[in-house]
């Protein structure tokens, strides 16, 4: 089993266990409407029923997630750059790509185990008119990390921006219920990650530049349902 797999395979095995803590206290909550305020109309629920295991597929969900931003025009802000964005699979991720590549650049997308999603993206960024590669890593190994700015250098000619969005996060009910490799997971992905990719990158990168560090507002703001100390 591969370095990815494994990583994805422990990822589940935190998940499970929230999820059984979860469903012996399991409380039902009513949806509302989404807001529609856009150009073309918003998914409402109720949406089917449907939980898959970390790091997920978004292929597999339903409504299929908009991403592709159809009304936006791109005016060559990133012509003839390369980005290296991880997580570049699904979710925002893959709006970047897509979106970046509508500006001009080229796009390593950096994945651990979603290889269906990671494909649609390469195929949306070619749609866009630009190259795109797809590298499998772990970003919470440092050896995977400088094999992934490696790989994107010497296929697309270097890395001009660099964007860490990959991350792991999952909720528990209760202090108590964070586990050690739930934390260790956790601060390795989303600290170590971000910290191994940008420095690896940076003596790549030329004066202007950049890195974008992915985050979550949970993080400013908070959240009930991931507040993890009462």
């Amino acid at each position: 089993m591969s370095q990815t797999s494994k990583e994805a395979q422990k990822q589940r095995k935190i998940q499970a266990g929230i999820d059984a803590k979860d469903k012996a206290s399991a409380k039902k909550s009513k949806s509302s409407g989404a807001m529609q305020a856009g150009a073309r109309p918003y998914p409402e629920p109720p949406f089917p029923k449907q939980h898959q295991s970390k790091p997920g597929n978004e292929s597999a969900v339903r409504p299929a997630p908009m991403y592709d931003a159809p009304f936006y025009l791109g005016s060559e802000k990133l012509s003839g750059k390369v980005a290296l964005i991880t997580g570049g699979d699904s979710g925002i991720g893959r709006a970047v790509a897509v979106l970046f590549a509508r500006e001009g650049a080229d796009v390593a997308i950096v994945h651990l185990d979603e290889e269906t999603d990671a494909e649609i993206t390469r195929k949306a960024v070619e749609e866009e008119g630009r190259r795109a590669i797809v590298i499998k890593a772990d970003v919470s190994k440092r050896d995977q990390c400088k094999k992934a700015v490696a790989e994107t250098v010497q296929r697309l000619g270097g890395i001009d921006v660099l964007v860490n969005n990959a991350a792991f996060q999952y909720h528990a009910a209760d202090f108590e219920d964070i586990s050690e490799e739930h934390f260790d997971t956790t601060l390795k992905t989303n600290l170590y990650g971000y910290f191994n990719m940008a420095q690896e990158a940076v003596p790549h990168m030329k004066p202007g530049s950049a890195i974008v560090n992915s985050g979550s507002v949970t993080g400013i703001d908070g959240s009930s349902s991931w507040s993890t100390i009462r």
